[in-house]
């Protein structure tokens, strides 16, 4: 018949319910979680393979980029959210500079800017508003 189920630290709930398993509650922001972690695994990659090389005018420099970095966000989640921040990361592009008239190869990494980052709870901190 009915049973008592314990629901939180105070409160007692009857269960008229026949069946007595409860079914864990699956996770529902994994998607998009998955979704932002691949974009900054391969797609990101990719988008920067597409805009690459560029030619100057001439067609004596191309610019490439090869890589990029993530740095450490510079602020925690809890101070941007106090001083209306946004959380985000470096942005570090690792690129080649290819002078064809001297062939010479100049390499170096660029700040493209601060990226925002994801939170556990899948949201992003824009300006301290989460």
């Amino acid at each position: 018949m009915a049973r008592e189920i314990q629901m939180g630290k105070l409160r007692k709930r009857e269960s008229f319910s026949r069946i007595q398993e409860v079914l864990d509650m699956p996770d529902l922001i994994e998607v998009q979680k998955n979704s932002y972690q691949r974009f900054l695994d391969t797609d990101l990659r990719e988008v920067l393979a597409d805009a690459s090389p560029i030619t100057d005018y001439n067609g004596t420099l191309e610019l490439t980029f090869t890589d990029y970095a993530l740095g450490q966000p510079k602020n925690s989640m809890e101070r941007c959210r106090e001083r209306d921040m946004t959380y985000a990361a470096p942005l570090n592009v690792h690129v080649q500079l290819y002078n064809s008239e001297t062939s010479e190869i100049k390499e170096t990494d660029v700040y493209m800017g601060d990226f925002p980052l994801m939170t556990e709870n899948g949201t992003f901190i824009i300006n301290g508003a989460e």
